[in-house]
């Protein structure tokens, strides 16, 4: 009963014209294929429950009619023996075909939800960074989740619940006609008032979930923006824990007077059910009983009708609002197929080959790059509120050339905008470039795999991310057989081991989510040991001092000294004086490289390099001059 009242609690407004897609239901049992056996396994389990369902009413007519009227004669004891002998021995086999019942469909839906998580999650890992920049997080992670138990359900409890209904309502009605039709089809008759109130109160069900949905989906997202650090920071900085409070509040209320409409209608809806099939019942009584006190049927026969009643209303009623189920859970496959068919524009090309014995040799040839238009890399149901135009962007870099030899430190700098991380990304493959090539040790980046490339690309960032994990495991990211020995020898490298051997849990201990309970130069030193223990032919550092205090700043710099030994180096620097000893420099400008030499070659040119560098030498010494001024004189 319960099911049939959540059934007409679904959202029949925004299925109204849509068909079941015989496309969508070959595909779903495409992916059900691996599990067919099961599936047929479960199949005849209900089958066989369904009919040994049907035999108690049978049972209890041949009690009334063949045991009860013979009185105390031996032939009635053996009888009623003999029936409840078979009463307890169709409980058992109640039992057991509902255990199988439940073991398949569980094999079958549990095993569905990790074939479509895993296939999910692998292919969205492997979809480019534009992908994750425009895509809302809540709303990826809740068709890795949500959707994917609801296509689970899908299979295991809507599409069940239909076969299962119809094969016991087929029986059921078998064994009903067999008995007597005319108490059959007058049953029938109030099947009806069952539909009505439960589609006029359904109506109402559906306008307090919808509802009740959209708070709790505001509520999700406003609880994952509040509760990481950042947002917590920004809470307590500006104090507004009152208000916060207040907000969160006036939604929780509202899903609270919610559940108690979506109670009470609940609890209308099961009287009112309960109520017509009782009307059922009258009718049973009423006209059986008539039936048989003019001996045209037995007391047994309106007995076992009287049970059948109460066994077949749910089943019609479930099915009266079968398609709006099946429409309904469909919409799960809907939205998984819809990102496992996303196609992703870097993927390895037909005849790739693999980076061997990498050198480090980099070229870019006549390399132009705009962004690709966003339907390419972006769903937009996955972009709450956003359109996704087809527009490619502007061009971000246009005819670079130049080429890094290998064991060479090139820097690149220029103002704000100029294109210099879309340039060092376009090395493993981040961004795939529209004209020219990019080149490692003389291979277009395009035929090569893509996982060789990228295990010879080590790089570190200005906010380098570290997992909610250990120390151990985050370094091991890079290096999964890693020994601690190895372990150490990085650390050590890269100027971090003393500080980790001083916390009491040393490498066991948990950097908290994005490393927050380290110091931003810790951070950084621990993704350097990271990029040492991955042990690259490339190594790419993106403004990784920028943010730095001048001591952690030179911690860095030694440690990244050590990184780049003997390793083809693209640095990428916002103060430019951490960068004076590089071999090149090239300055880019709007996309272009409009620079390149050595850092004194650079300042004997007096071009663009030489104002941005007399720029930061001057707000240096501003800076240095402000705070001499603004301490306190000797005494």
């Amino acid at each position: 009963m319960w099911h049939t009242v959540a059934g007409f609690r679904r959202d029949t407004d925004s299925l109204r014209g849509k068909r079941v897609q015989r496309d969508l239901i070959r595909r779903v049992l495409g992916f059900a294929r691996p599990y067919r056996k099961m599936i047929v396994g479960f199949v005849v389990a209900v089958v066989a429950a369904a009919i040994v369902g049907a035999v108690p009413p049978l049972l209890l007519r041949q009690l009334l009619d063949k045991g009860l009227p013979t009185g105390s004669s031996p032939g009635s004891m053996s009888v009623v023996v003999r029936l409840s002998i078979f009463s307890l021995l169709i409980a058992i086999a109640i039992a057991v075909f509902s255990l199988v019942q439940r073991w398949y469909s569980s094999k079958i839906g549990e095993g569905l939800i990790f074939d479509l998580r895993v296939a999910l999650y692998d292919h969205v890992q492997r979809l480019p960074l534009a992908f994750f920049t425009r895509t809302q997080t809540g709303a990826l992670m809740s068709r890795l989740n949500n959707d994917v138990i609801g296509a689970q359900q899908a299979v295991t409890g809507t599409l069940g619940n239909v076969i299962s209904n119809v094969i016991t309502l087929v029986v059921l009605l078998s064994a009903m006609l067999a008995l007597e039709w005319r108490l059959t089809l007058l049953t029938l008759v109030v099947v009806p008032f069952f539909i009505f109130p439960a589609r006029w109160v359904g109506k109402k069900l559906q306008h307090a979930t919808r509802e009740s949905m959209a708070l709790n989906a505001s509520m999700n997202a406003t609880i994952a923006e509040r509760f990481n650090v950042s947002g917590a920071l920004v809470v307590k900085l500006f104090g507004r824990y009152d208000e916060e409070r207040d907000q969160f509040s006036s939604r929780a209320r509202r899903v609270a007077d919610i559940g108690v409409d979506t109670a009470m209608y609940m609890r209308v809806l099961f009287a009112a059910l309960s109520f017509i099939a009782a009307m059922g019942t009258v009718i049973v009584y009423f006209v059986g009983g008539k039936l048989a006190i003019d001996e045209v049927i037995t007391a047994g026969t309106v007995a076992a009708f009287v049970l059948y009643v109460a066994q077949v209303y749910q089943p019609l009623t479930q099915l009266t609002n079968a398609r709006v189920d099946i429409l309904t859970t469909l919409v799960s496959f809907e939205r998984v197929f819809e990102i496992l068919d996303f196609p992703s524009i870097i993927e390895d090309a037909d005849g790739a080959q693999p980076l061997e014995s990498p050198r480090g040799e980099i070229t870019f040839d006549h390399v132009s790059f705009k962004h690709p238009a966003a339907s390419l890399v972006s769903l937009p149901s996955l972009e709450e509120g956003a359109t996704v135009p087809d527009d490619d962007s502007a061009w971000i870099l246009q005819d670079v050339t130049f080429t890094v030899a290998p064991g060479e430190t090139v820097a690149i700098v220029g103002p704000s905008g100029a294109g210099k991380t879309t340039t060092v990304m376009c090395v493993p493959r981040i961004h795939d470039i529209v004209d020219g090539s990019v080149q490692v040790d003389g291979i277009d980046v395009r035929n090569l795999e893509l996982a060789s490339l990228r295990n010879a690309v080590g790089m570190v960032t200005q906010d380098p991310h570290l997992f909610h994990d250990t120390i151990a495991r985050n370094l091991r990211y890079a290096k999964p057989d890693a020994t601690d020995e190895e372990l150490v020898e990085a650390c050590t490298r890269a100027r971090i081991h003393g500080l980790i051997a001083s916390l009491p849990d040393a490498y066991n201990t948990v950097v908290g989510e994005r490393g927050y309970r380290l110091s931003g130069g810790e951070k950084q030193r621990v993704a350097i040991a990271r990029v040492l223990l991955k042990n690259p032919a490339i190594v790419i550092l993106d403004e990784a001092t920028s943010h730095l205090d001048t001591e952690s700043e030179a911690a860095i710099q030694r440690a990244l000294n050590e990184a780049l030994t003997g390793r083809t180096a693209l640095v990428i620097a916002h103060r430019l004086s951490t960068i004076v000893n590089a071999d090149r420099i090239l300055v880019l400008d709007q996309g272009r490289v409009v620079e390149s030499g050595p850092h004194d070659t650079l300042l004997r040119a007096g071009g663009l390099y030489a104002d941005l560098y007399r720029t930061q030498l001057d707000s240096a010494r501003l800076e240095a001059a402000a705070l001499s001024d603004a301490a306190p004189e000797p005494a």
